[in-house]
């Protein structure tokens, strides 16, 4: 195993069990997962912590043996011999140097890129830039193309030639930043993303997106989240989507890249604070516990309830989609009565009383205590404290 990918899994598992206070803290809750690389490693963490996950991931990258694009940028940056090389993804810059290697230039780049000043995004790109026997002369303080550019910007770049290693979001206007400074820009994109297989998958997800059958979807890559709007244009169901991931829905990103185009689409996304997915899981966690958990001791019982799982006094009860979202909501109350017609527009019932009162019958009979609800005559009901 390289140290790279041993870093890999350790960042994943180091999101331990976010200090297991319960044995799964995601039990109950249902996440999605978009993504393709690496999704065995975020599916499994998820999954440690007691989450059902709903995977479809929006792109894959494509084989290196299709990318000739790649092969045809790396020998126009070994022939132009560069003075500066960005590298933003540890990723990107191992399936670079993997990529010449089976062409037979790998050692050609290699030469390259140690003749020339690097600079590297992050930590983690820091270390595969080191893992192939080169040395960097600079990292940005933010984990960002726009940082590193600012530094190269300072010092003078015009008259110089600066490849970039880009990886699977381009920032345009940071190239575009440089050449405006005076720098030739060569470009080099070692991974290209193409459609999955089982193309149906993420259809199901946003569709399960916008029924509320989720309560967190996931994103790791900026082009994953172009490709679920583009599908869900195609669906005629974008602006419903966004409008779930604005309400009941959760989405959250690995980083501001990735979450760029969510925050463009009017979202606000969970974004950890190390743009890492050990971190990413570790703040899905926590938002989840901390505001979707709901707690309610009353004297004939303790109830609680986590997503979709229900327990009064530590026993899971099953309940139907309309009888759930009815006791989420008396829950939510804390005991305080909701009127008929505000459970009547939450239940999407148009107004029908004998609608209400068949799911209010449903919750009463999956309960081991009807009485738990409590009918307030001419104003609703609530939970019996």
């Amino acid at each position: 195993m390289t140290v790279a990918r041993a870093l890999e899994i350790q960042d994943v598992t180091t999101a331990t069990d976010v200090s297991e206070a319960t044995e799964a803290p995601l039990d109950g809750f249902r996440i999605g997962v978009t993504s393709h690389r690496r999704s065995r490693d975020l599916i499994e963490a998820l999954e440690r912590r007691g989450a059902s996950v709903l995977h479809a991931p929006a792109l894959k990258i494509a084989p290196v043996q299709e990318d000739m694009v790649l092969i045809e940028d790396t020998r126009t940056i070994i022939a132009a011999k560069p003075d500066i090389c960005i590298a933003t993804t540890a990723y990107g810059m191992r399936r670079w140097c993997e990529a010449a290697d089976s062409f037979g230039i790998g050692e050609q780049l290699l030469e390259t890129l140690s003749a020339c000043r690097m600079f590297v995004r992050g930590p983690k790109a820091r270390g595969a830039v080191r893992a192939a026997g080169l040395a960097d002369v600079g990292i940005s303080s933010d984990e960002t193309t726009a940082t590193l550019v600012d530094m190269l910007l300072t010092e003078g770049v015009r008259g110089k030639t600066v490849a970039v290693q880009l990886h699977g979001y381009t920032d345009v206007r940071q190239l575009e930043r440089l050449r405006m400074s005076g720098a030739t820009v060569l470009t080099v994109t070692p991974y290209r993303w193409v459609k999955p297989d089982g193309e149906d998958k993420l259809p199901r997800l946003i569709e399960a997106v916008c029924n509320g059958n989720l309560d967190v979807l996931t994103f790791t890559s900026a082009p994953a989240v172009d490709a679920m709007w583009s599908t869900a244009h195609e669906m005629g169901l974008y602006r419903q989507l966004i409008e779930a991931l604005k309400g009941p829905v959760t989405v959250a990103a690995v980083g501001p890249v990735t979450a760029q185009p969510l925050v463009d689409a009017g979202l606000t996304p969970l974004i950890p604070d190390r743009y890492r997915m050990g971190a990413l899981i570790r703040l899905v966690t926590e938002h989840l516990s901390l505001n979707h958990v709901r707690r309610l001791e009353t004297k004939s019982a303790t109830i609680e309830l986590r997503g979709r799982c229900l327990r009064i006094n530590g026993e899971v009860i099953d309940l139907a989609p309309a009888p759930l979202l009815l006791l989420r909501a008396l829950l939510g109350a804390g005991g305080a009565v909701l009127s008929r017609e505000a459970l009547s527009d939450l239940l999407d019932l148009r107004g029908s009383v004998h609608a209400l009162d068949m799911t209010v019958s449903r919750l009463r009979s999956s309960l081991p205590d009807g009485r738990l609800i409590e009918t307030v005559v001419k104003r609703g009901y609530r939970l019996r404290a």
